[in-house]
């Protein structure tokens, strides 16, 4: 496996990661848990060491089969979490409160089984709470040695500055993706500048760049795309566009559709760790494979091109998700 530095922090991870949120949350019923630990091992088999996790995928049970599956070879990897929700729960609201993130902090170790968070990210920017005192509290936490590098997830240029000028931020987490780049605009060029890392999440559209899911496709009840308009029937029908797309090309360098859409986001800056999720052992060696797929200048060049014909339908959050995003 490739490895790749996050930004100017000196945190060297595999150049693919794994996010094991779906293994518990979101995505349908909650992987068996020997299935689910036996899949993350797999991951470090095939040399992954970035593991993202939280407190509110569950909440709590995705921490623990993380902890215990990287255990036996903690030193060997980088574990992030995140602090943010109230109780630990998306669906209660935020809470940023300096004692909550210190609260946080011992709950999650605990349940990772360690004696250090390696990259301890806000999970959602909390407008009631300025960003200086959440970068100073987690200073606190690198000072006691509880964690190691601080992260943000989906926040804006202003909020990142600021935090910045607190703690250095190692990673910003948000998504992006072939259909969501809007990243492009303020995000990467503030996060190239200030030597962050940038790890994108959902770098297969949750599924759907890989060309598994069609408008017949029909998602389990509890499913998070549920609610997502870019996953309504009618935006898939019109979105299969892009998929055709990424099939072609991939046809061409003899690769599969997941690992063109992986191999585009490692072209774009040597400083991009995507870590797609998975619940299954074929679909993590396709894309750990993605890292030996190499695009060429004319390879990016057809896929710009295309896509600036492209129109990508649908939100990628429901309005009350939205809120949370970007601030």
């Amino acid at each position: 496996m490739k490895t790749r530095a996050l930004g100017t922090s000196g945190l060297e991870v595999s150049a693919i990661g794994l996010g094991c949120m779906g293994l518990s949350f979101a995505y349908g019923p909650a992987t068996d848990k020997a299935e689910a630990i036996a899949l993350i091992r797999s991951a470090v088999d095939l040399g992954v060491t970035l593991f993202d996790t939280a407190e509110a995928y569950g909440p709590f049970t995705n921490e623990e089969v993380v902890g215990e599956a990287l255990a036996p070879i903690r030193d060997k990897v980088v574990i992030a979490t995140k602090f943010g929700f109230r109780a630990g729960d998306s669906a209660k609201g935020l809470d940023s409160h300096p004692d909550s993130i210190k609260a946080v902090a011992d709950a999650a170790l605990k349940r990772l089984k360690t004696d250090r968070i390696d990259l301890f990210y806000q999970h959602r920017v909390d407008p009631a709470v300025p960003i200086e005192d959440v970068a100073g509290t987690v200073k606190e936490l690198i000072q006691q040695g509880k964690v190691k590098h601080f992260g943000l997830s989906e926040a804006g240029a202003d909020v990142i500055r600021r935090a910045h000028a607190v703690q250095p931020v190692t990673a910003l987490q948000s998504e992006y993706s072939l259909w969501w780049r809007e990243p492009e605009a303020e995000i990467l060029p503030t996060l190239e500048e200030l030597g962050i890392g940038f790890v994108p999440f959902s770098p297969l559209g949750k599924g759907f760049l890989t060309g598994a899911i069609t408008e017949q496709t029909i998602f389990a009840s509890d499913d998070y795309r549920n609610t997502v308009p870019r996953f309504n029937p009618d935006a898939r029908k019109a979105n299969q566009v892009l998929v055709e797309l990424i099939g072609r090309i991939a046809a061409q360098k003899q690769a599969t559709a997941a690992q063109i859409a992986l191999a585009w986001l490692l072209a774009q800056k040597p400083w991009i760790v995507p870590i797609p999720g998975t619940t299954k052992l074929h679909r993590l060696q396709e894309n750990v494979g993605a890292v030996e797929v190499v695009l060429t200048p004319e390879d990016l060049g057809q896929i710009e091109q295309a896509l600036a014909t492209l129109t990508i339908q649908g939100a990628r959050y429901s309005e009350d998700r939205q809120r949370l995003v970007n601030r």
